[in-house]
């Protein structure tokens, strides 16, 4: 098994673009840095921690279990978990390990204050607004339920922030326009009736790139850090992460002779061939097709990624700066290289194009 590479100096290119960008756009812009899914694949705790040694101070992730990892490593940052639940055991725990708590419901608020009464805390609160994304939050046209639960809440939290969620921004600016508006009339109608909620978000890394005028005063970026977006790149962000393995068999091979499963390849003269211990099982030729990172979509896109793994496209692999095609279908554990009239040798590296969000959690992570 290989491991992931993760470039520092990249890494802290993309972040001092983006941090350069948000200030053009607005000087007091708040970056909120999105590491759910295990930090995009780059490692929660060490992605984690690079982005804080980089300036950035305030975190964000989708489940309770990542942000009692976070305090677990030590991480004393603010950190939003941007689900919003009911559940009093998740509830409690954010509440005993100060996690900035998502409460996008009658039910969430209602817990959160029963588990209050039992906890000495005043804890940092987020209010979800659901603009058209139905998932979590208040549906935007309830306003009024909005305000009777803010109001209540304040007495037991710190009403530190309110946010949505665009879930278009990366191709449908119409829509995107149309959840903005709404979540705006929203903060109006909140002003009209004494409630300034400090912290308003809306923006992720597409809109950010493309409607600027959306940020408010705070954004969550989560893949533009890695450089892998689904928007054109006006930023110079460079790609993070690719495998490393090296080459552990060589061998030749006459010609008419079948590589892979179901003979998808066959030589058309005598080859010689280098394997690399390294398949789509660790996440090679895993694609992501949309900055959409739900469980749903995820599969989908894995289910789609496999089916090209049946399909006779061709890819390359790096060896000392040079690129080698890949001979028939990826293995699980392997692939197999076309290094005829090369003088390589065991041991070789070989670096292959990843997205880190799909390299499974067991291969290392290195940052250099």
């Amino acid at each position: 098994m290989g491991i992931l590479v993760i470039e520092k100096q990249d890494l802290k290119h993309n972040i001092e673009q983006i941090k350069k960008y948000a200030k053009s756009c607005n000087e007091n812009l708040k970056i909120i840095a999105v590491v759910k899914s295990n930090g995009y694949g780059l490692g929660l705790k060490e992605y984690s921690n690079f982005l804080i040694d980089n300036g950035i101070d305030f975190l964000a992730v989708a489940s309770v279990d990542e942000s009692v990892k976070l305090r677990e490593y030590g991480i004393k940052e603010e950190i939003l978990m941007m689900s919003s639940t009911a559940i009093r055991e998740d509830i409690q725990k954010m509440v005993e390990n100060d996690i900035t708590i998502t409460i996008g419901s009658k039910e969430s608020k209602e817990m959160l204050i029963d588990v209050l009464k039992n906890i000495n805390k005043k804890p940092k609160v987020h209010i979800k607004i659901d603009t058209g994304f139905g998932r979590y939050g208040y549906l935007y046209t309830d306003i009024e339920r909005i305000i009777e639960d803010i109001k209540e809440l304040q007495q037991f939290c710190e009403i530190e922030g309110i946010f949505s969620h665009f879930s278009t921004s990366f191709y449908k600016e119409k829509w995107t326009r149309l959840q903005f508006e709404r979540f705006t009339e929203v903060l109006k109608i909140l002003e009209k009736n004494n409630i300034n909620i400090p912290i308003k978000h809306i923006g992720n890394s597409s809109s950010f790139i493309r409607f600027p005028e959306m940020d408010l005063n705070a954004v969550r970026i989560g893949s533009a850090f890695l450089g892998r977006i689904a928007v054109q790149n006006n930023l110079g962000l460079k790609r993070i992460g690719y495998l490393e393995s090296e080459i552990s068999e060589i061998k030749e091979l006459p010609k008419g002779w079948n590589i892979g499963y179901s003979n998808t390849y066959r030589t058309k003269r005598k080859t010689k061939i280098a394997l690399v211990p390294m398949g789509y099982a660790e996440g090679y030729h895993m694609k992501l097709e949309s900055d959409m990172l739900s469980f749903k979509n995820k599969v989908r896109d894995v289910i789609r990624a496999i089916k090209r793994l049946f399909k006779d496209t061709k890819l390359y692999v790096e060896i000392n700066d040079k690129k080698y095609p890949i001979l028939g279908r990826i293995g699980m554990y392997h692939v197999t290289v076309d290094i005829t009239g090369e003088d390589l040798k065991i041991g070789a590296i070989v670096k292959m194009n990843a997205n880190p969000l799909y390299v499974d959690s067991s291969v290392r992570r290195l940052y250099k």
